[in-house]
């Protein structure tokens, strides 16, 4: 259908009286590759008859295929949106969604929403964060596993679509912005280049997943108090079926962008903590440009679509510079420090982890997490009822062992890590202290501690409340107040106490703790 039809058809599904349902009034929403259609109680998707390159809607047969692909991905996350596939029959100047004779287009009917359901529209909280963090970590261990013969996750496949990104960017850009491209795509370039065993690591680990695709805020509503998710991509395999972690540093970056960046780092925190993958941390920034670059692309490819007036063109180039400024941001390089959250069973070292985050741009990792996913409970699970005594030496020590791993792997990707373990002997503190030293990193060991009638007051209470990962009680704060090793020697010198029976300047703790890290 060429465009001028197309536009017709458009103006034709304007009139109420094309809907086999009462529609007083017809809205229309258009994004650079669609056309929405609010009407009544449903919105119909239509499919511009385009071909970008990256996506190709030219035929007929091809918009329908891809109509069907479009209610099977999105019935994943979103089933009580993505309702049918409906023909649109009549002609380009009298069309009817659904009626008798040939389908001269096709539609995506999907139940409508507020639009102000949208996040990009609404103010974005801790709550909503964390429910996110729990709906894309069970997706993503429920989905698809890329095919081993498949090309989807390999270095040629990873670096494409980054290059492509670049390439179609330039066109939109003024010439005096061209310098800053050049400069993201050679970083760009070179990264994946560093990163050429972890890329093809991710993809031997089964991380290549056939994911949403396009996962930020404009593509997430709350609806009914659910968090839906909504929109994946159908027009592409390749852009669909990649790194998990490309997915999570999409939404990371968006909500950077949003003025968002204590929920990012929480939402990326939750996420970290329910599925485990701190491998991935290493590609995090590589794919934060990469996802920048996709929106910078959207506002490109939409400023040469069309005859933009001056004022919203302006406001668009505005909008693509803004990405490039985030963009160059996540090229800095960072000295990381390690911190040790050291102290007693209820001494408040979990809380405090979780508070400073607000404050850090820091990666959390807790033994008590930990500790159960190595023996492959969940975190809110009752070790006692599934599997036994999770707690013996032997046990300990290989918690530590995986706690020391991970903190490796995460100051080598160039985050700070929060170490919340107890670290009551000094063989812990010491292996952890020469991490930091091998790497070059400076470390902390941040003590919290309370009076010990606040220490057994807190166990009672969170074991009244359930659902904590930790399963310390009074018996267990008394085996650690007979056995522990408090900092001595040269410890000292990393060590930083807190009472958390009171209230600490958590902004001026945080600066404390990364101070000379620099």
């Amino acid at each position: 259908m060429p465009t001028t039809e197309f536009e017709t058809l458009i103006e034709g599904l304007l009139e109420p009286g094309a809907y086999p349902h009462p529609v007083t009034e017809v809205e229309r929403i258009e994004t650079h590759i669609s056309v929405v259609l609010l009407a009544g109680d449903f919105a119909y998707k239509l499919k511009k008859p385009l071909d970008l390159g990256f996506l190709d809607f030219s035929t007929l047969v091809r918009r329908r295929t891809l109509c069907g692909e479009e209610l099977r991905l999105n019935r994943r996350l979103a089933p009580q949106l993505y309702l049918s596939v409906e023909p649109v029959t009549g002609t380009p100047a009298r069309p009817r969604i659904g009626g008798d004779g040939e389908a001269i287009e096709w539609a995506v009917r999907m139940r409508r929403f507020s639009q102000e359901a949208l996040l990009s529209r609404r103010t974005v909280t801790m709550d909503i964060v964390e429910r996110i963090a729990v709906r894309v970590a069970d997706f993503h261990a429920h989905i698809p596993v890329a095919p081993p013969d498949s090309d989807y996750g390999r270095e040629a496949a990873v670096l494409g679509p980054m290059l492509e990104n670049f390439r179609q960017i330039r066109a939109g850009l003024a010439a005096d912005q061209a310098g800053r491209i050049d400069a993201l795509e050679a970083w760009t370039r070179a990264r994946a280049e560093a990163l050429r065993e972890e890329i093809t690591q991710r993809r031997r680990d089964g991380h290549i997943r056939e994911c949403h695709g396009d996962m930020h805020r404009g593509n997430i509503a709350i609806v009914a108090d659910e968090v839906v998710i909504f929109d994946a991509i159908e027009f592409s395999p390749e852009l669909r079926w990649i790194d998990t972690m490309s997915e999570v540093a999409f939404l990371v970056m968006d909500l950077d962008e949003g003025g968002y960046a204590v929920l990012a780092r929480r939402f990326l925190d939750r996420y970290l903590a329910l599925t485990g993958d701190y491998a991935g941390l290493p590609l995090l920034d590589l794919y934060k440009i990469y996802r920048a670059m996709v929106r910078a692309k959207v506002i490109a490819i939409r400023l040469g679509q069309a005859q933009v007036p001056p004022a919203e063109a302006a406001v668009e180039r505005r909008d693509l510079a803004r990405y490039l400024d985030l963009a160059e941001g996540y090229t800095r390089s960072r000295r990381p420090t390690l911190i040790l959250l050291h102290g007693l069973s209820g001494s408040g070292k979990s809380w405090l982890a979780g508070e400073l985050l607000e404050h850090l741009a820091a990666i959390r990792i807790r033994s008590d997490i930990e500790r159960k996913r190595l023996f492959g409970l969940a975190a809110d699970a009752d070790s006692t009822a599934t599997v036994g005594d999770i707690y013996t030496g032997e046990a300990t020590a290989w918690t530590y062992e995986r706690l020391r791993a991970l903190a490796r792997a995460v100051l080598a990707a160039g985050y700070d890590v929060l170490v919340d373990a107890a670290f009551l002997r000094r063989d812990q503190r010491r292996a952890f202290l020469a991490l930091a030293e091998a790497l070059g990193c400076p470390c902390r060991i941040l003590c919290a501690h309370a009076p010990e009638a606040v220490l057994r007051e807190r166990l009672a209470a969170r074991r009244r409340a359930g659902g904590d990962p930790s399963e310390a009680d009074e018996a267990v704060l008394d085996l650690q107040l007979s056995g522990q090793e408090p900092p001595a020697g040269e410890e000292l010198t990393h060590l930083i106490s807190v009472d958390t029976s009171a209230s600490p300047d958590l902004a001026d703790l945080a600066a404390r703790l990364v101070a000379g890290s620099g």
